[in-house]
Parts: structure tokens; C-alpha cells; sequence
């Protein structure tokens, strides 16, 4: 695997978990190395200490053993990467206050500057039902991407999935969407 699309996971990676964005067995990450071939996170990764040897290498034409050794949200990274062809990176974020404000908005029309100029207004998505969420996910989240100009899912109740050409770019638009959240809770308690 390339030494420098390692270290930016894992400088990514730590970063998001030490932000709370990640939880100890919570999230994945991914980059895309080939057209049809990415890496994604284990499934018993520590998100805040990832290693070569906790990513797992994929190929979107051919399933083997390795895929049963990655992480549970591998299918959605799959049909991201299959379905937008200038997506590089890949992660599933669980930010708290965004998740919260998930549950009672529509959407989130940040009232601070560094979201309105960057992020402008980012949609929630109502899976409406869990049980049957993990399957209908990878269709519903790469359908969403498809039909909107947007790099951000925010979904009810389950997270956010993000998706860059940049790694940092990616990283830099879940932080500012979490701020964005946070300041808007904040600024109701006032």
C-alpha cells in the first residue's frame, strides 16, 4: 500500500476520533488506490490508531475472504466508489451534535460563517425505518449522491457519510458541519 495514503488515514483518522467524530469500534474510513479497488478500516479497528496491517484492500469485481474482514459499512464505501468516479475518500462519522440535530431538523442551514460560505445548507436524510436500514443503505446513499450537488449525507439518527477528492477536504467539512451544529445548540440555551 502507497506510505502516503496510509499516513493521511491515519493522521484523518486520529484526528476525527480524538474530536469524538469516531467511536472506539464506530465509523470507517477508505480511499480508493485503483478504478475498481479500495481500502477501507477492519472491523475491529480502533479508529484512532490505524495501521497498514488494520486496512483491508478491496476489489469491487472480485470478492474474496477479505471482504468478511472489513468493516460493516464496506458496502457503502462500495457503492459510493462505484458510483462516483471523482470520489477518492470515503468515511462514516457519527458527529454528536450533528447526529442530534438530525434528530428534529430537515436539514441544517448553518447560521455561522465558515458553514455558510462553505457547506451553504446540507439536507437530513429520514431512513425512516432501522430494521432494514444496513441493506438499503449502500442504494439510498449513493442514490442521494447522484441526485444532489453534495459531499455530505447527514442521516436521522445514524450519522454522517462524507465523501472528497481530498482527504483534508473531506475532514474539513464534517468539523464544519459539527460546528455549525454545536453553535446552533448552543445558541438556543442562550
Amino acid at each position: 500500500m502507497d506510505k502516503h495514503l496510509i499516513e493521511d488515514i491515519q493522521r484523518i483518522s486520529h484526528s476525527l476520533f480524538e474530536k469524538n467524530f469516531f467511536g472506539v469500534f464506530h465509523g470507517s474510513i477508505s480511499a480508493r488506490v485503483t478504478a475498481n479497488g479500495f481500502i477501507i478500516n477492519s472491523k475491529d479497528t480502533i479508529l484512532n490508531k490505524v495501521t497498514e496491517e488494520s486496512l483491508v484492500r478491496l476489489d469491487c469485481q472480485k470478492r474474496d475472504y477479505r471482504w468478511s474482514l472489513a468493516n460493516s459499512d464496506v458496502h457503502i464505501h462500495e457503492h459510493i466508489y462505484e458510483s462516483i468516479p471523482n470520489a477518492k475518500y470515503v468515511s462514516y462519522t457519527m458527529p454528536p451534535y450533528a447526529t442530534a440535530f438530525s434528530l428534529r431538523h430537515g436539514k441544517v442551514s448553518p447560521q455561522d460563517y465558515y458553514g455558510k460560505q462553505i457547506l451553504g445548507e446540507v439536507i437530513v436524510y429520514d431512513p425512516k425505518n432501522f430494521d432494514d436500514w444496513i441493506e438499503r443503505a449502500p442504494y439510498e446513499v449513493s442514490r442521494f449522491f447522484l441526485k444532489n450537488d453534495a459531499h455530505l449525507l447527514l442521516i436521522k439518527g445514524f450519522g454522517l457519510i462524507a465523501y472528497d477528492r481530498d482527504i483534508t477536504e473531506m475532514a474539513k467539512k464534517i468539523a464544519i458541519l459539527e460546528n455549525s451544529c454545536r453553535l446552533i445548540a448552543l445558541s438556543n440555551n442562550l
